[in-house]
């Protein structure tokens, strides 16, 4: 029985202003806890996107990767610090959509990938699909492209790039065609050289910049991924010696940006640092910024949401003291610590990356003991996030803030960062803290949410927040600095500043001036409602990109 979700399927008449037909691509996505095959940021961007498209009912399909282990699952050593596993993940909700493509890869002219759908019923989300390389017939090797994501070997990264761009463009001429092809970040890119070689042309192409990290704009040797099949056939030299960069190379990101009609970065402050970045590159198209945004109807408590809308500041008080409630018996249950939900608590919670600055507040480690044990202004510190399970120096970090935590009664890392804990930290936190380095943050999009449930944000001044910020009104910035000088002043410098803010502005604030502190909640959810929702995001992508 052919399946419904084997050609282009919406179980709703798309909107008119919507009509067009959009095929989405990410190498990841974060929509449901239950589904966790994300790293952070850009799966859970990419999420509230597919769900803000369903809520919009937009003529959008998403397109992704079905990754067997997911990215890894947070457990614990005997010495609590951080063990990295990987569990086989088994996910009931998906359906075989019967469509199977065959690519190329490296000498292989007949490796099989197969489409599993997401229906939108599932999880409210337009429909979605995911595609699997463990498939029978396919030899062992191949089988285990589709296993990690981020694999660690480059050459089964390149490999995940050619079943995700390839296979998934093969996947949507199944379903149909698309109008528009949008490449969620550069890890899809053969699609456009594949769809380029089909007669798709360049109008039809669209691009989403996510990072001014070297790590996030990928770059290898051109010759290496002409014979992988990475541009769906063999290129001659000529035509690979016009595709190079860098001496030799393919840069993800500068291709793509060539072969798009025009690109967006992720912020006001992004687009202009990508400008920047690539300005250098002849045939790059325009990046014009399209704040990324999330979705308030799944991270947005219910009741808090009440409580905003009517202004009711004891509704608020009590919803939010049962949400720390909640969060405090989280801390007990993984560290066996008793935090109190009367006192003021500081989350830091994302992925983990060196120049998020997990640890900024103890780079002044006298101040930083003064913090925690003003018995006149106590204060709670969590921690938690993702470190990439092979990246060492973030793991050491993340291992070194439970050593500094271990004795104190007021200190916890928690492990399990994935979409519920994130949940609850958003909902059971005062203050939400986000110390990148000025310029490396594109958007950030953890703070958003955090608004949405009255976390007062506590930030540089990068990525969203310039868009947002109204200081001392809803949410604190740290005054901005010159991001050229080298890192360890702009650290040192942003310690004394991040001291000095919350020593004489945000602590006294929530214990000395209740009202005032009601007000800068507030204020930071009409901020953040409705121009840093999804919804928002999504109408924008076909207004402006498609």
């Amino acid at each position: 029985m052919e399946h419904m979700y084997s050609k282009w399927h919406h179980p709703y008449t798309p909107e008119n202003k919507y009509s067009k037909k959009v095929a989405y691509f990410s190498m990841e996505f974060g929509i449901d806890q239950s589904f966790n095959i994300y790293s952070g940021g850009l799966g859970f961007l990419a999420g509230s996107h597919m769900r803000s498209g369903f809520e919009l009912k937009q003529n959008m399909i998403g397109i992704g990767m079905l990754w067997k282990y997911g990215y890894y699952d947070q457990a614990r050593n005997e010495d609590q610090t951080l063990r990295t596993d990987f569990n086989v993940k088994h996910f009931d909700f998906l359906e075989d959509t019967g469509i199977e493509v065959e690519i190329t890869l490296h000498d292989n002219p007949h490796v099989k990938v197969r489409a599993y759908v997401l229906k939108p019923e599932i999880f409210g989300t337009v429909p979605m699909y995911f595609l699997s390389t463990d498939v029978e017939n396919n030899d062992h090797l191949s089988r285990t492209i589709t296993n990690h994501l981020y694999d660690n070997n480059p050459v089964t990264r390149v490999s995940q790039s050619i079943v995700l761009g390839i296979g998934g463009a093969k996947v949507v001429e199944a379903l149909g065609g698309a109008d528009t092809y949008h490449l969620n970040e550069g890890h899809a890119l053969p699609a456009f050289y594949y769809l380029r070689d089909r007669g798709v042309s360049k109008n039809q192409m669209v691009f989403t910049t996510h990072t001014p990290e070297k790590a996030g704009n990928e770059e290898r040797e051109a010759r290496q991924l002409n014979r992988s099949g990475f541009f769906g056939r063999l290129l001659s030299d000529e035509e690979l010696h016009n595709e190079m960069v860098n001496g030799g190379m393919i840069n993800y990101t500068v291709s793509a940006l060539r072969m798009a009609k025009k690109a967006n970065g992720v912020s006001k402050l992004h687009a202009k640092v990508a400008n920047d970045m690539w300005k250098d590159y002849d045939g790059v198209c325009e990046i014009i910024p399209i704040t990324n945004a999330q979705n308030q109807k799944f991270w947005q408590d219910e009741s808090i949401k009440n409580a905003w809308t009517a202004r009711d500041a004891d509704a608020y008080k009590k919803r939010k003291n049962d949400l720390k409630s909640e969060l405090c018996d989280e801390v007990l249950h993984q560290t066996g610590k008793q935090f109190d939900p009367n006192v003021l608590t500081f989350v830091w919670a994302r992925r983990f990356a060196g120049y998020k600055r997990a640890d900024l507040l103890l780079h002044d480690f006298d101040r930083f003991k003064r913090l925690i044990s003003n018995e006149k202004y106590p204060v709670q510190i969590i921690w938690a996030g993702k470190p990439y399970p092979f990246d060492y120096g973030a793991i050491d970090l993340f291992n070194h803030l439970i050593y500094q935590s271990k004795n104190e009664p007021n200190l916890a890392v928690l492990i399990g960062y994935e979409i519920e804990l994130s949940k609850k930290l958003k909902c059971g936190s005062d203050i939400w803290l986000n110390t990148p380095r000025i310029t490396r943050e594109a958007s950030g999009t953890s703070g958003m949410t955090a608004a949405m449930n009255g976390s007062v944000n506590v930030s540089t001044n990068d990525g969203w927040i310039p868009e947002f910020e109204k200081d001392n009104q809803n949410c604190f910035v740290l005054p901005a600095l010159d991001y050229h000088l080298p890192t360890w002043d702009q650290d040192k410098m942003d310690t004394n500043n991040l001291y000095d803010i919350l020593e004489n502005k945000v602590i006294p604030t929530y214990y000395e001036n209740p009202d005032k502190w009601q007000d800068i909640v507030f204020k930071g959810m009409d901020g953040v409602i409705p121009d840093f929702t999804s919804q928002r995001m999504a109408d924008e992508y076909y207004e402006k990109l498609f």
